[in-house]
């Protein structure tokens, strides 16, 4: 925890050690007892809002009893007695007798004089991603196949420790091994990433003659990868662990298999449901029929109903792409498209001529009225 820390990261922090180190929790630790008083001793400072920013502002800002640089409202006698009851180890002594060379930050997560840390946790590795082409039909009905990822492995010479065979890193003598080095500021002291080791903790006195010292090389990773029914475009599926490996041996980073599917001549996908466009013809528009309709698993028998329209849109349930979460598959939407004939014989064009004049309504007789 940092500086940055929000008032509500602080609090949920405090409980979790406040539980962790309770003296009724812990009846057998000698040690609990002074740790709860530092943890709370800490707190009483962080969660006011006036001493919060006393802290923040820095060691210029901090004054004596009733006032001062500080501003009124801070009681600086009272939180001294707070820090003296903590009975905070090595913290020294600053200007006017208060403990110099602590961040109270280390309490909740740090790694300061109160010794619940342990330096900066080691960098996670950085995450990968893996682009797989699809075919659409592969990304309807699912499937297992076979990646090869050029990635950053643990050195095979080393093992990913970057010492040379039969040498291991040694402690870093800058900061003991804690991967941080604090800066007096008078009051407080900040923490910083030792510079020596940059927050390892350990150097490396004789480098791998493979890697040079990083712990990593260069290869060529196979993995299996299980694609599951329904993907689509821009669909992605986390392989935990397997991105690039930590420079300082920490977690590795994840592999992403981001999905990119091929389209389809047929089928244009909306969500979970499939739309295809069928033409049908005049007389099947005008009194309706069966058409037969292409789907993912076979072709079907749809009715048109009579009348229908170009642009009309028939549902066919659970003919559509099946669904990530929830099971079930979505719809096949069914777009008619009527088609005028554009070659007509001398009997065709005398049948329609005959039903022109038989037709009784006129098409174009809203554009009169405006409706």
């Amino acid at each position: 925890m940092d500086k940055g820390s929000s008032q509500a990261e602080i609090k949920k922090a405090y409980r979790k050690l406040a539980r962790k180190y309770h003296p009724d929790t812990n009846p057998d630790d000698k040690d609990a007892e002074s740790r709860f008083k530092e943890i709370s001793a800490a707190y009483d400072v962080l969660s006011d809002t006036e001493k919060r920013k006393q802290y923040d502002a820095g060691p210029q800002f901090f004054g004596g009893p009733g006032g001062g640089p500080g501003g009124p409202g801070f009681d600086y006698a009272a939180f001294q007695e707070a820090i003296r009851r903590g009975g905070f180890s090595g913290a020294g002594a600053g200007p006017g007798g208060a403990p110099g060379g602590f961040n109270i930050f280390d309490l909740f997560g740090g790694s300061g004089a109160a010794g619940f840390g342990r330096g900066e946790p080691p960098a996670r590795g950085a995450d990968l991603t893996y682009v797989l082409n699809l075919s659409f039909d592969d990304s309807l009905k699912g499937v297992t196949t076979r990646i090869a990822v050029d990635k950053d492995v643990s050195c095979p010479v080393c093992v990913g420790t970057g010492a040379a065979p039969g040498t291991s890193p040694a402690t870093c003598p800058q900061c003991g091994g804690r991967g941080v080095v604090s800066e007096n500021q008078g009051f407080f002291a900040l923490s910083t990433p030792c510079p020596r080791c940059g927050g390892r903790g350990s150097i490396i006195e004789t480098p791998c003659p493979r890697c040079g010292g990083a712990g990593i090389s260069h290869a060529t990773k196979k993995y299996t990868v299980k694609i599951p029914a329904g993907v689509k475009t821009g669909s992605k599926i986390r392989l935990k662990g397997k991105g690039q490996p930590s420079a300082q041996g920490g977690q590795p980073g994840d592999l992403y298999v981001k999905v990119q599917v091929a389209p389809s001549p047929l089928f244009h996908r909306r969500g979970d449901d499939l739309l295809i466009e069928v033409p049908v013809t005049i007389t099947e528009a005008a009194l309706g029929a069966k058409v037969p309709v292409p789907t993912t698993d076979g072709t079907i028998s749809l009715k048109v109903p009579s009348g229908s329209q170009t642009g009309k849109i028939l549902k066919v349930k659970g003919k559509g792409a099946p669904r990530l979460k929830g099971g079930g598959q979505g719809d096949l939407l069914v777009k008619l498209r009527v088609e005028v004939p554009t070659k007509l014989t001398k009997d065709q064009k005398k049948a329609l001529e005959d039903f022109a004049k038989l037709r009784q309504d006129n098409p174009r007789e809203t554009l009169k009225t405006g409706r």
